[in-house]
């Protein structure tokens, strides 16, 4: 893709994306909105999605960033749910989808329709988390959908690959296929699990260096993708992995790099996140050249019957997935006595399909061992009509599904108390801490010195529990909100007064540089307690 092209469809698509804050529509229709609407505007530059760039390029560093907002306990917690929805669930869409259409599409194989099944089988991760932080969703739906987003492309990219070599002619059995899937999915794990302590042993080697750091950060899932496709295991499992592994170890890491990781990786994600379902907008004209003997209304009618498969199919699954295990198991139903027939519902719609799908669509080979594939181009816009559909009618209905159904969202009052009580006991291991090392003589303080370590102390713990309490009659805001507006008001006039003294000579910018950093970081705290 040229300079400008690409300029141009980073600019737009984060254009779009800023304006959909303002609105109620969530960012990813709004952007698959516009790009649709760009596709026919005359004169504009071809976009056609490239498999070699977004799997390789694309996808680890949004894995990455996903896995690495999720949580390994909560996954591991869920492990069940998210396993059956991710590898279960794809295996059987696979076959559901594959079947259908070899039904429904005239002389379309069933080895080149089961192909069709895997590409449109796994929901998207990047529309998965988008929609669901979007949404507020109950803690461990989020958990369980973001989970499944994380794993399923791996089994989805397996079960392509196997159907892909049968389609084409190459001898491949059952037995052979159950061995690609193992190899990929267990080698994915393993090479996830040998990078992941030597990378995090690094990271924390580098600590006295966040800009090293940072680098690496940006290094790490792609260096963990390559490696586990080079030994043909699953590069997207390797990912998560180590991403997980990482996100779990966080806290050993130096302070400044979580703050440049943070901000680097938010960066990272909205451009690509933004670029990506741009991108598929833009597919329209690829996907309708060369239909060959299918009309626009024959194809259009095999789309909108493989669309109410793939839904339906969703369905089949995560109603026995979620009740069978509870019927069976009296531990399970100990465990999670809970399960409300509104959860499936939700997890069974949020089924959105995304920029993978065409990613793996787009790799389908014209021909291979002699032979050719059959009708690729019409998988090509059954995959594209699909992806468009789920994205559409599932994301714009699923707001209101929730709201109808009125699914609890989280507990925001038990969330901020569990937050005072774990404060609370740390700040008062803190104090203990504290006067422990001020009875050795070698740390030494003024008294207004150490009387401001505990005045910190004791306004971090408070702040929280003030937030449970009562709030200001005339602002709304708690009087730990009101003194962090406060300091944040003093902060910018000490600010105004370093740029005053830089712009009369009286510092240089160097200084200024510094001061301002200074005043930075404790802004930056300021605003993360606030805003938490």
């Amino acid at each position: 893709m040229a300079v400008m092209p690409l300029l141009l469809l980073v600019a737009g698509s984060a254009a779009v994306a800023g304006l959909a804050r303002r609105t109620p529509v969530p960012a990813p229709l709004l952007l698959v909105a516009a790009g649709l609407a760009a596709s026919v505007v005359p004169g504009l530059p071809d976009y056609t999605l490239d498999p070699h760039i977004v799997l390789p390029l694309v996808l680890p560093p949004l894995l990455h960033t996903a896995a690495l907002d999720s949580s390994y306990l909560d996954l591991r917690a869920n492990l069940r749910p998210v396993a059956l929805l991710s590898v279960g669930y794809v295996l059987f869409a696979t076959l559901v989808v594959g079947y259908a259409a070899h039904l429904v599409v005239p002389g379309l194989p069933l080895t080149a329709a089961l192909v069709l099944g895997a590409v449109v089988a796994p929901p998207d991760a990047v529309a998965a988390t988008a929609i669901a932080r979007r949404l507020g969703l109950p803690h461990r739906i989020t958990t369980i959908l973001q989970g499944e987003s994380l794993v399923n492309d791996a089994t989805a990219i397996t079960a392509y690959k196997v159907a892909l070599a049968a389609a084409l002619g190459a001898a491949t059995t059952w037995g052979e296929g159950l061995r690609a899937f193992a190899v990929a999915s267990l080698g994915g794990i393993g090479i996830g699990v040998v990078l992941m302590v030597p990378l995090h042993w690094l990271r924390v080697r580098l600590r006295e260096s966040a800009l090293l750091e940072n680098t690496l950060s940006l290094l790490i899932p792609f260096v963990a993708y390559a490696v586990a496709e080079q030994f043909g295991a699953s590069g997207v499992l390797a990912v998560v992995v180590v991403a997980l592994y990482l996100g779990h170890r966080s806290w050993q890491v130096d302070f400044e790099t979580r703050l440049q990781e943070e901000a680097v990786w938010k960066m990272v994600s909205f451009v690509l996140e933004s670029a990506v379902f741009a991108l598929i907008g833009l597919q329209l004209p690829v996907v309708l050249r060369g239909l060959g003997r299918f009309s626009g209304t024959q194809a259009l009618a095999y789309a909108v019957v493989l669309f109410l498969v793939v839904v339906l199919a969703r369905f089949v699954w995560v109603f026995p997935a979620t009740y069978l295990p509870r019927a069976l198991s009296a531990r399970i139903r100990a465990r999670e006595p809970g399960t409300n027939w509104t959860a499936p519902v939700i997890v069974g719609w949020a089924g959105m399909r995304g920029v993978v799908s065409l990613a793996i669509a787009f790799s389908i080979p014209a021909a291979g061992h002699g032979a050719a594939f059959p009708a690729r181009n019409l998988v090509l816009f059954l995959t594209f009509t699909t992806v468009i559909a789920t994205l559409v009618v599932q994301g714009l209905t699923l707001p209101p599904l929730i709201r109808a159904l009125k699914l609890p969202g989280r507990d925001a009052q038990a969330e901020t108390l569990a937050e005072a009580e774990a404060q609370n006991e740390a700040s008062r291991a803190a104090e203990e801490r504290l006067e422990e090392l001020l009875r050795d003589d070698r740390n030494a303080l003024p008294g207004p010195l150490a009387d401001r370590l505990r005045t910190v102390m004791e306004r971090r713990r408070n702040s929280v529990w003030e937030r449970l309490g009562a709030v200001n009659e005339v602002t709304g805001e708690s009087a730990d909100e009101t003194y962090r507006r406060l300091a944040r008001e003093m902060i910018d006039t000490e600010r105004q007064v370093f740029v005053r003294l830089r712009d009369a000579r009286r510092i240089d910018d160097e200084m200024l540089r510094t001061l301002l950093r200074r005043l930075d970081l404790e802004e930056a705290t300021a605003y993360r307690e606030v805003a938490a």
